[in-house]
């Protein structure tokens, strides 16, 4: 059985969504994107989602195809169809269909993408390993603020760091950590302060990052929101990274140097039992 797609009002089997070849996302990368985490049929952080949505959109300058509670009940409707009970929602915005030009084209429509990939994304082994990191160059645009479909370098960062024995990359611009290929960084200090990345046009508003922050501070952990640089971090008490798809995940080793004991830390593990309990209480 293949899955349900929904494109531009349209709920088709994925053999038979297509997207013309002239379309801005396919052409410019002229498009945005979000990913929404499933468990139990339920959207997990799904108003963050749709709020930095809404900001993307409008940071270039696409409108939006559907109202807030049309996309959630979208939303919710292929869950339905898929049956879906664990895994991802990935859903993209284009400009549209257009002829070839760099300039924004007049009264073009948006171009709507839904679809669904089931996976478990509560007992991922990776928790009880953690993951090893290789750091290298960041080389993207300025605008990382803006969740744009152009993951070309992420993706070559990535196999970059597979190539090197590790599981993933995080980026370094003059000295300083910016952010996973696919996830925000964060460090805890020996003396237990969770430090990560304040938001700036350098990195993605995290939605998980923000969820997680807030059970942090909850928890009389203390966040200090400022750079670190690859050195602090191979000498930090933990490593982890957080996303949509990961939660709160484990990194052991940054450049084969390992971070603390070299096993998952508590804090890491701890954040992600209370955002997985406090998302799943309010998940829609």
């Amino acid at each position: 059985m293949t899955r349900t797609v929904y494109l531009n009002g349209e709920w088709l089997p994925e053999t038979k969504a297509k997207v013309s070849v002239f379309d801005r996302g396919f052409l410019f990368a002229d498009a945005i994107y979000e990913v929404t985490a499933v468990i139990g049929g339920k959207l997990i952080d799904y108003a963050g989602h749709g709020a930095r949505l809404r900001r993307s959109l409008g940071e270039l300058a696409i409108p939006c195809p559907l109202s807030q509670e049309a996309l959630l009940a979208v939303h919710r409707e292929i869950v339905r169809r898929n049956a879906l009970d664990e895994g991802l929602i990935y859903l993209q915005v284009s400009r549209g269909v257009a002829d070839r030009d760099f300039a924004f084209p007049k009264g073009a429509e948006p171009t709507l993408v839904l679809f669904t990939q089931a996976k478990p994304v509560l007992d991922n082994p990776r928790t009880k390993t953690g993951l090893s990191i290789a750091t290298v160059p960041d080389w993207r645009w300025e605008r990382r603020d803006i969740k744009t479909v152009q993951l070309l370098y992420p993706s070559m960062a990535k196999m970059e760091a597979m190539r090197r024995g590790a599981d993933d990359a995080w980026l370094v611009e003059d000295g300083f950590v910016t952010e996973g290929s696919a996830a925000t960084a964060h460090i805890v200090t020996k003396n237990g302060v969770l430090v990560t990345r304040p938001l700036s046009n350098a990195i993605l508003h995290g939605i998980t990052r923000a969820s997680i922050l807030d059970l942090a501070r909850a928890e009389g952990i203390a966040v200090d929101e400022r750079p670190f640089t690859v050195a602090e971090a191979k000498e930090a008490a933990e490593a982890f990274i957080t996303s949509a798809t990961n939660f709160a995940m484990p990194v052991v080793s940054i450049d084969e140097a390992l971070i603390g004991s070299g096993r998952p830390g508590p804090i890491a593990a701890r954040l992600r039992d209370l955002y997985i309990a406090d998302r799943l209480a309010t998940a829609l």
